[in-house]
């Protein structure tokens, strides 16, 4: 039902982490820290460009000055994961979280679980993620999808509801119209529907397509 919207996760998510703040570079060395922006640079642009080998290796490069650099890690993994090197993806997310945890780098780890079928810990993940920064719909959608995947659908049910309250989006409203209909409840997923209507249809205006808002996190 969401794939396609798990699958671009990485897309949304991976914008924290990428680089340390300022402030923690002002903590090294002079030369250190110059070195280490320079080493950032080199690896952001490996990743823009798919040049992964090159990333990988100023990432590790950080990792051997900095071996608790958690956003070296959370990046690493992202690398992986864009390769479907899932085990080592996972290692990293997991060291990631270990050394700072983030609603980011949790909710990256429980994509990874989501995509290699480990639904339990794909939850777990997610659950994390939402607890330490609510109020995000699509954690909501994530965990919605893996509770469908366990058959809990009273708690997919619950959040897709969530999602709706806190981005009531043509999106949004659409999946849980899609959920209904899935558990055989069509007079809820025919008030949804109407509600979409009118979210498209305001009353006196033309139809207009109107595209999802881009949230960078």
């Amino acid at each position: 039902m969401f794939e396609l919207l798990l699958l671009a996760g990485f897309g949304v998510f991976v914008i924290r982490n990428i680089r340390p703040r300022d402030e923690e570079f002002s903590m090294l060395p002079r030369k250190i820290s110059d070195k280490l922006g320079k080493l950032w640079d080199i690896a952001h642009q490996g990743m823009r460009e798919n040049r992964f080998l090159r990333a990988e290796k100023a990432l590790l490069t950080i990792l051997k000055i900095d071996e608790k650099n958690a956003a070296a890690y959370n990046r690493l993994g992202i690398l992986y994961a864009k390769q479907k090197e899932y085990k080592d993806a996972i290692d990293c997310f997991e060291i990631a979280s270990s050394i700072d945890p983030s609603a980011s780098s949790l909710h990256n780890l429980g994509l990874i679980y989501y995509e290699t079928e480990n639904y339990q810990k794909a939850a777990t993940a997610f659950e994390q993620a939402i607890k330490l920064e609510e109020g995000m719909a699509a954690r909501n959608i994530a965990y919605a999808k893996v509770q469908e995947k366990l058959g809990n659908y009273k708690l997919m049910l619950e959040n897709l509801q969530q999602a709706v309250e806190l981005e009531p989006s043509h999106e949004s409203y659409t999946l849980l119209q899609r959920a209904f209909e899935s558990l055989g409840m069509q007079a809820d997923a025919d008030q949804i529907a109407q509600k979409i209507e009118k979210h498209i249809v305001p009353s006196g205006h033309s139809r207009r397509v109107t595209r999802p808002k881009r949230v960078v996190i």
